[in-house]
């Protein structure tokens, strides 16, 4: 069964990727599924394409490249119902027959309300993107009734909003926009959406209201910085700028990034524990190498660091406070007291940000495993040299980093 975009008339002109799923009888077992399943896809993509690749989801599949087009086989449940789902993906062809039975003849708006979304940045649920899926595009163009009516809509939306098309909702979603699947009750197909994704869509639906224009719809590539002038713009911020390029992990993007995001995260919280202000931070992977990106306000500290204690009204932790720093050795100045609090200076472990980052320090924050591994093969980059033509896209778009509608007012 041919699924997806392909499938349902929504395929945007320029995309060139192709969902094959090979449904088996319900009644198989896991292993029998993946065993024949995997076979009968590596026999397709031999047969019709230049080689295979084999991928992993919750479960294997195979991507081929069929005559220039991007092929993804994957086997998957024949059940009867989205109810009855034993793997996530059973419940793709559920989706399929739903958009198509009712797309009619709202194909046209669907595909400018995607356009708008690549356009804009906020298209793909990947985890990367954080943005809308072609089948959440639908949905909303069926709910709303018409591209101009889903805009009109986004552009009241706030954290919260919920959309229910069969108003079957089986329980509370916390994300900031909801739209229920309606093929299953317990989902939220719009979950990958982050807030700002979200808002800027949000950003974009209000400007096009206000003026119209073709030029919301035209596609501008990530221009990429070359290094003379990344490393003017560097100078000219005076900012620090540190980087940690690491191996990529031998796994698909939807499992390296949410690593890659928890990791950065943990490692944002460190250099702030440690009183290095992180200006901003983020991440990209790469076919060969990730990157972590940070951005300081501030890389050198004196060596002396403030470190509160309890109030004095807290009397049993006051005191032990009071009898730890007081030994010899232990503290540069104090402990006095300050506003009811005991408060000393302590000799500070990291003075420059460089040296937090080179040491195994990092190591012991919250990471992603695959990443936390990657990390033990590490290569720190400061200042310029964070720059290689590998990732001169995603440096880009750091130093350019505006809304939808600025960037768009900019071209």
């Amino acid at each position: 069964m041919v699924v997806g975009s392909a499938a349902r008339g929504t395929w945007v002109r320029g995309d060139r990727d192709l969902d094959l799923f090979l449904l088996f009888p319900p009644g198989m077992d896991r292993d029998s599924l993946e065993r024949e399943g995997l076979a009968l896809a590596r026999k397709i993509a031999l047969e019709f394409g230049d080689g295979y690749r084999e991928k992993y989801a919750e479960h294997p599949y195979i991507n081929a490249t069929v005559d220039g087009i991007d092929v993804d086989l994957v086997p998957c449940y024949r059940v009867d119902s989205a109810s009855g789902i034993k793997s996530a993906v059973d419940r793709t062809p559920f989706h399929t027959r739903y958009i198509t039975a009712r797309i009619g003849g709202l194909v046209d708006d669907v595909l400018l309300l995607k356009r708008m979304a690549q356009a804009g940045g906020v298209y793909g649920s990947d985890q990367m993107t954080e943005g809308f899926a072609g089948y959440l595009c639908e949905l909303l163009v069926l709910h709303y009734g018409s591209f101009r009516a889903v805009l009109e809509g986004a552009s009241g939306w706030r954290p919260g909003t919920v959309i229910d098309l069969e108003g079957h909702a089986a329980k509370r979603f916390e994300e900031p926009l909801v739209v229920v699947d309606p093929v299953d009750p317990n989902r939220n197909v719009s979950a990958s959406v982050s807030l700002s994704r979200m808002m800027e869509f949000v950003e974009l639906a209000r400007a096009y209201l206000e003026e119209p224009s073709t030029a919301f719809f035209e596609l501008r590539p990530r221009p990429p910085v070359g290094r003379g002038e990344f490393s003017a713009r560097l100078a000219a911020r005076g900012t620090a700028l540190f980087a940690l390029r690491f191996p990529t992990p031998n796994l698909i993007e939807d499992i390296v990034v949410p690593q890659l995001r928890k990791s950065l995260d943990g490692l944002v919280s460190l250099l702030g524990r440690h009183e290095f202000a992180v200006n901003r931070a983020d991440a990209e992977m790469g076919p060969d190498h990730c990157l972590l990106l940070f951005e300081l306000l501030v890389d050198t500290l004196p060596p002396i660091a403030r470190h509160q204690g309890p109030p004095l009204w807290n009397r049993e932790n006051a005191e032990r406070f009071r009898e730890k720093y007081a030994l010899p050795g232990a503290a540069v100045g104090g402990p006095f007291i300050e506003d009811g609090r005991y408060v000393v200076e302590v000799p500070r472990r990291y003075c420059r940000a460089g040296d937090l980052l080179a040491s195994d320090a990092i190591l012991q924050v919250s990471l992603g495993k695959h990443v936390r591994r990657a990390l033990r093969d590490r290569e720190l980059l400061t200042g310029p040299d964070c720059w290689s033509e590998e990732f001169a896209p995603f440096l880009g778009a750091f130093l350019d980093r505006a809304s939808p509608v600025v960037r768009l007012r900019r071209g």
